[in-house]
């Protein structure tokens, strides 16, 4: 496996090291943080009023973009 050198900030850095895992290498700390995940992983991760209150959210943005299509 090739290997390619990247340059990141001090502060980028110390939070990468920051999540290394026992003797994980920086590598394998990117690949973890990086690894896509199914959709259903993330079900129950918001409280019914978080989620609530995003559905809201959602519901007014789309009927503010409805009237400015109208208005086009």
């Amino acid at each position: 496996m090739g290997v390619k050198t990247i340059t990141i900030t001090e502060n980028a850095y110390r939070r990468l090291k920051s999540r290394k895992l026992g003797d994980e290498s920086f590598s394998d700390v990117i690949l973890r943080l990086t690894k896509r995940r199914p959709l259903r992983d993330f079900a129950g991760i918001l409280s019914p009023d978080s989620a609530n209150a995003i559905r809201r959210a959602i519901d007014e943005d789309r009927e503010l973009r409805r009237k400015v299509d109208a208005r086009r």
